[in-house]
């Protein structure tokens, strides 16, 4: 018998529960290991939960009994996560979490920790929820060189966008309706400005390519300042807006970079609706992979995070590896990386003449919108096109760029 303590008996850690005890025979019959929750830390209490009986408010009586060989840290956040993640680590326990801002701070010093104490640091949940992701990369993908990540890894910005795509609603009712609807948090800052997936983009990059990158040092922008006029110019293109995390290796340089784009039909993200998300992988080898499903909700993630337990539990007494260099990766300057924007311009578009000297031929778009027009630019460096811009002054109303 594995005995496991779950750090916090919220949404996520509730659910990681319900998963082993409702699956317990299931897993057993599967891999062969009996994992046993044995404690549930929480400040809270729960009468009437079965897991009263299981319950502990000092995490001292986990940490200082010798059965417990897997710590599961479902609390979110950096304290007591980071804390107490590490004194488990220190003891000689493995650990797993769904926790991305943990992962994506403190992850290369949790990763050394466990190896030094031959244990092992998984969080398969942080970066897709529901979606195997992480492990795929270390595992079935280990044998190529992967060089390029984009996917949609932010289900409520998923979600929101595609409500105002589909109804032409503006962003503000749209988010109100999706913390409504559990979809959004009551601070939905993280998802909506790209904060999230900002941190799964660099701890996909940094297991991709072998170095830390540091979330901090990722372009990132979020889609608040989208408006249903965006909305109409892109159903006239015949397109999506999509927030994409992208990273791509080439030689000793990255770029990575989170934004709104316009994704044509023809892009298999174009698909990606609601609170799902997709991940493209590229092998220098393999060529393109695309990893699709729930990435967030109560039963997904916790079945990923189980996942983990499993894996720690059929590897007890050495470390899984799941690792980057502590060297930081350097980033390519987004300033120079290339591409078409769309622009969203006051005026009249028989009379473009002052946009055309700026950005030269470019191709209008009418969305019959009164007193302004868009149009696409040509490829162009993001350098150019802040240059540009900035020529246009209060002329501009907007811009995305379009995905290539």
């Amino acid at each position: 018998m594995v005995a496991v303590a779950v750090l916090g008996y919220g949404t996520v850690g509730s659910g990681v529960v319900k998963v082993m005890e409702t699956n317990h025979d299931s897993i057993l019959a599967k891999t062969g290991v009996d994992i046993q929750v044995k404690y549930v830390l929480d400040l809270r209490e729960f009468p009437g939960d079965p897991v009263q009986k299981k319950l502990v408010h000092d995490y001292d009586v986990i940490l200082n009994d010798p059965e417990v060989r897997i710590v599961v840290e479902t609390m979110g956040g950096l304290n007591p996560a980071y804390p107490f993640t590490k004194r488990a680590l220190e003891a000689g326990k493995s650990a797993c979490t769904s926790n991305k801002e943990l992962v994506a701070r403190h992850g290369t010093e949790l990763l050394e920790i466990a190896k030094a104490h031959q244990v092992s640091y998984l969080f398969e949940a942080s970066c897709g929820g529901g979606i195997p992701i992480i492990r795929p990369m270390r595992t079935s993908l280990c044998s190529d060189e992967l060089d390029e990540i984009t996917g949609i890894v932010n289900g409520t910005t998923n979600y929101v966008l595609k409500k105002m795509m589909d109804e032409g609603s503006e962003f503000d009712d749209v988010l109100h309706e999706a913390q409504e609807k559990g979809y959004a948090e009551r601070n939905p800052e993280a998802d909506v400005e790209g904060h999230d997936a900002c941190r799964k983009l660099a701890i996909l990059s940094s297991l991709a390519y072998g170095k830390r990158v540091d979330f901090s040092d990722i372009y990132t922008e979020g889609i608040s300042k989208i408006t249903s006029a965006e909305v109409r110019y892109a159903k006239e293109l015949g397109m999506a807006i999509r927030l994409l995390a992208h990273s791509r290796k080439e030689g000793e340089h990255v770029l990575a970079m989170v934004a709104p784009f316009l994704v044509q039909k023809n892009d298999p993200l174009y698909l990606v609706n609601g609170v799902f998300n997709a991940i493209f992988v590229h092998g220098t080898m393999l060529g393109d992979a695309m990893f699709y499903g729930q990435g967030a909700g109560k039963e997904a993630t916790a079945s990923a995070v189980v996942a983990d337990v499993i894996e720690e539990a059929q590897t007890l007494g050495r470390s899984v590896m799941s690792e980057w260099s502590s060297e930081k990766q350097e980033l390519q300057p987004v300033a120079e990386t290339r591409k078409q924007f769309f622009i969203r311009v006051k005026g009249d578009k028989n009379e473009r003449e002052d946009v055309e000297s700026v950005f030269g031929a470019v191709s209008v778009v009418d969305a019959e919108l009164p007193g302004e027009y868009g149009f696409i630019t040509p490829v162009m460096s993001e350098a150019d096109y802040q240059a540009c811009a900035a020529k246009l002054g209060g002329q501009l109303l907007g811009m995305i760029r379009i995905r290539g």
